[in-house]
């Protein structure tokens, strides 16, 4: 059903891209209750509970938009909407490789182990090229035990899996971090120094913020 509205001001755009970017913000501060046994998964449930229900959030926000009269059209009106709809994108990309790890993660956790000792295990994966430095201290050779019995996986593999999942929660922080400051970037620019001419060039405000970094992302995959 297309609603009817007064057309969207610059305050309103940048309104518009100063919430999403909290929104998405919000997520590095989400958390979720870990129960002993998935200790190992509490670096990231808390961003896969709330980045959904914020994917959603947006998403809505964004059908109502198009599907209001009038539809941005301005310069800045378009210029917002592209900034919005490529965070949005970029959001939901992120979260599909998270729900990924976590699944490799689960997955790996759900195949027997044949427990080794620690302290042994810690020497051989950091001989490994693409190895993490296990240099535990006494207390925290412990505590990884004691976690380690309660999810019931061998030490060295509860380690491995912990560093999995602090990996995972490390990349989807730095999309969110990125997306964040990019709508508000795009926000600024909305607010302060959009002109009535149509973006057009290689300028800085030739394109939003988020559009140009997913276009730098792609460039540096090929």
């Amino acid at each position: 059903m297309t609603t009817h509205r007064a057309p969207l001001t610059r305050p309103d755009l940048a309104g518009l891209l100063t919430e999403a970017a909290q929104s998405v913000s919000g997520i590095l501060a989400a958390e979720y209750p870990t129960v002993a046994s998935r200790s190992y998964l509490h670096p990231v449930l808390g961003a896969l509970s709330a980045g959904p229900r914020v994917v959603d959030e947006l998403t809505n926000r964004l059908e109502e938009l198009l599907a209001s009269e009038p539809r941005p059209a301005t310069p800045a009106g378009l210029f917002a909407l592209a900034s919005y709809a490529s965070a949005l994108g970029w959001l939901t990309e992120s979260l599909a490789e998270l729900t990924t790890a976590v699944d490799q993660i689960c997955t790996r956790v759900g195949i027997p182990t044949k427990p080794r000792d620690l302290a042994f295990a810690a020497t051989e994966d950091t001989e490994e090229e693409d190895g993490f430095d296990f240099a535990f201290n006494a207390l925290e050779l412990a505590a990884i035990r004691t976690a380690a019995e309660a999810a019931g996986l061998a030490p060295d593999d509860y380690v491995e899996v912990l560093s999995e999942s602090l990996l995972a929660a490390s990349r989807i922080a730095d999309a969110c971090l990125e997306i964040s400051s990019g709508l508000l970037e795009d926000a600024a620019y909305v607010l302060d120094e959009a002109t009535d001419h149509v973006w057009l060039g290689d300028g800085p405000g030739s394109l939003p913020t988020l559009v140009r970094s997913l276009l730098a992302r792609m460039e540096a995959a090929e």
